[in-house]
């Protein structure tokens, strides 16, 4: 298994160790370890034209190229931080993992990333087995783990472009907690709960099956709104005659585990068997038919819990058939979990009934009192306000409440791509664009001046080394660049936002733009010797050090504080009262990621990891990533389906 050096210092290379990878009892690598190192080799590769069997597939690599890199790889990770000794300068400490790996080794862990469905075979996706002499192309959910893990670690991904912007991507990602022991799921009431509810969907999911071939991103689109349901019509004998029933909100087993294997933390599908399995137990789903032939195997899971007794749906046991024939259908218990509304989604129900939804219309209030039941206090599942409560005007009148929900709104609009995108506009409008603009950068500025990493394979430096040739260390080098790109950066963010009569120029408190100005003229009158005149040249950029640019970091961090305060209490105000507001807020499926059962954190993850927290005891919990890159596309194909529908009308006309 890979080999892993202890964190060193750039001052001691000498000083390392190694430890075999942790592995759980079913014999496969701990989930995060799964995923750092899938990530890793996808960004240490080059995803080009394979061809196979007369067909060439894109952004793909092939058994061969997944092997040598892993029998070499080198992940190497710079982190900027206070000297202990000198709190007032900035070091550089950089740490370099190495995973090493025989070919055999490296196809097991390859098996490892199929299993978890973050690549799949090109010319097979129904295939579940890395092969030799294969090509491979990401999942969906492997480009949604590779963009967190980008944009986490601080990498450079421009070479990963063009696969971000042609292939579908997961956009929502629900993780399940685990234990830190056993790296097993913690089950609980609530996460069975939050997984089936996102399981399901909002709304029935009866897809109408296309006429022609449906683009892969659509189609994918149309799954991730919950398992695909379908009627099944069975004849039953009562009282000497034939009688055909129909099953409603029906779906294949072998379609549920593809589909919680896809959108999930899950990791095979074992444990989306015993996920589902769960699903039995707590009375949410329950078997309609198994039509197997006599011959035929049949794999089962069982699961097994606590059974609080009385009138609870919830049994001590429960099992799932993971057969081709196997239908199960949602229960009524699941259809009350599932918070099915009907004067929401009556056009969408099923295509073969005209009956109403089975569940009756509930009000918020007994919402609110079943999300309480179904969420006990020592739950580590957060309750988080609805769109529709966060997003209302009027969702508190208090002076004190409205300020903190116009912060919270303004957090939530930058994260969603779709509203963020929507609110640049109406920036543009009122001649403030450069507000968001200035905000994000020095956001993403911050966030690449603290880490930096790098992903290669070690087997090109052999040559070099052999030849006696010595050669920095990928993180090193890494490093290096990535502090010329800092300045870069640091100062585009100064001469087009802050320096006098700049492209944009901020609107901002005069004393902050000369405590700017000031220091700036201090540290450039040190350097050159010469007054500072406003403006900075390019020979004078590559003398500016860390420490310096972190004390940058820190004034433009007190000026974008005060660019986000502005835009909280002026701008969003005024924006959630716009048509074009509220006529995307009516069709918040689309990007509507917060509910009662799941705490989203975009991108961010958990402020602890699961396991980290020795004092706090592990009760489980779920919480949603979602993909930038994803939400994105989808805003721009929604504007493009807006420009080609005015077209339409302009033509009509």
């Amino acid at each position: 298994m890979p080999t892993t050096p202890s964190p060193q210092q750039d001052a001691s290379p000498q000083a390392s160790s190694s430890h075999m990878m942790k592995t759980t009892k079913r014999g496969r690598p701990f989930l995060k370890d799964t995923l750092d190192l899938f990530a890793t080799l996808i960004v240490s590769l080059q995803l080009t034209h394979h061809k196979q069997f007369f067909r060439s597939f894109p952004n793909s690599f092939s058994t061969d190229e997944a092997a040598a890199n892993l029998a070499s790889l080198k992940f190497s990770q710079s982190n900027r931080g206070p000297d202990p000794r000198e709190p007032s300068r900035v070091i550089t400490t950089t740490t370099t993992t190495t995973f090493s790996m025989t070919r055999d080794m490296a196809k097991a862990m390859s098996q490892h990333f199929m299993d978890a469905r973050l690549i799949e075979n090109a010319a097979d996706p129904s295939s579940n087995l890395f092969k030799d002499r294969g090509v491979y192309v990401l999942t969906p959910k492997g480009l949604h783990v590779l963009e967190r893990f980008i944009s986490r670690n601080g990498i450079n991904g421009d070479h990963l472009a063009h696969v971000f912007a042609s292939q579908p991507i997961c956009m929502k990602l629900l993780h399940l907690e685990r234990r830190s022991v056993d790296d097993e799921i913690i089950v609980s009431q609530s996460v069975i709960t939050a997984l089936f509810r996102r399981f399901v969907g909002r709304q029935q999911n009866y897809t109408q099956p296309a006429p022609q071939p449906a683009d892969p991103t659509q189609a994918y689109h149309d799954r991730s709104r919950g398992i695909q349901l379908m009627d099944i019509q069975d004849k039953q004998i009562q009282g000497g005659k034939t009688q055909t029933i129909t099953h409603r909100y029906c779906f294949a087993a072998l379609a549920a585990l593809e589909w919680l294997c896809d959108f999930t933390s899950v990791v095979g599908r074992e444990e989306a068997a015993e996920m589902a399995a769960q699903f039995v137990r707590f009375g949410l789903i329950v078997l309609v038919s198994d039509k197997r032939k006599n011959n035929d195997s049949a794999i089962i899971f069982t699961v097994r819990g606590s059974a609080p007794g009385g009138n609870s749906p919830v049994m001590q046991t429960g099992e799932f058939r993971c057969t081709a024939k196997a239908i199960y259908k949602i229960t009524e218990e699941g259809i009350r979990t599932a918070r099915w509304d009907s004067s929401r989604n009556g056009t969408r129900d099923s295509p073969n009934s005209s009956s109403a939804n089975l569940v009756t219309e509930r009000s918020s209030l007994e919402d609110l009192k079943d999300a309480k039941k179904l969420a006990p206090a020592d739950a580590k599942i957060h309750r988080r306000i609805s769109l529709a409560e966060k997003m209302n005007a009027s969702y508190d009148h208090s002076e004190k409440r409205g300020k903190e929900s116009n912060t919270e709104r303004l957090r939530f609009i930058i994260d969603q791509p779709n509203l963020r995108g929507l609110f640049r506009e109406f920036l543009r409008d009122n001649f403030c664009e450069e507000n968001l603009s200035f905000w994000l950068e020095v956001e993403d500025f911050k966030r690449k001046f603290n880490i930096t990493s790098s992903a290669t394979s070690a087997l090109p430096s052999r040559p070099m080394a052999a030849a006696g040739i010595k050669a920095n260390t990928p993180g090193q080098a890494a490093m290096e660049q990535h502090h010329e790109a800092l300045i870069h950066q640091a100062f585009f963010i100064y001469h087009t936002y802050l320096a006098p009569s700049s492209q944009c120029e901020l609107n901002i408190d005069h004393g902050l733009r000369n405590e700017l100005s000031a220091y700036l003229s201090e540290v450039m009158t040190a350097l050159t010797g010469a007054p500072f005149q406003g403006r900075l040249e390019q020979e004078q950029l590559g003398s500016f050090n860390a420490t310096q640019l972190q004390t940058m970091i820190q004034l433009y961090g007190r000026i974008q504080t005060h660019v986000f305060r502005l835009m909280a209490t002026d701008s969003v105000p005024k924006f959630t009262k716009t048509p074009q507001f509220m006529l995307l807020r009516s069709k918040n499926d689309d990007y509507d990621f917060l509910d009662s059962d799941v705490q989203y954190l975009s991108n961010s993850g958990p402020a602890v990891p699961p396991g980290l927290d020795q004092d706090a005891e592990e009760v489980g919990g779920a919480y949603v990533t979602v993909s930038q890159q994803a939400g994105e596309r989808a805003r721009k194909r929604e504007d493009e389906r807006e420009r080609d529908r005015e077209r339409g009308w302009n033509e009509r006309l």
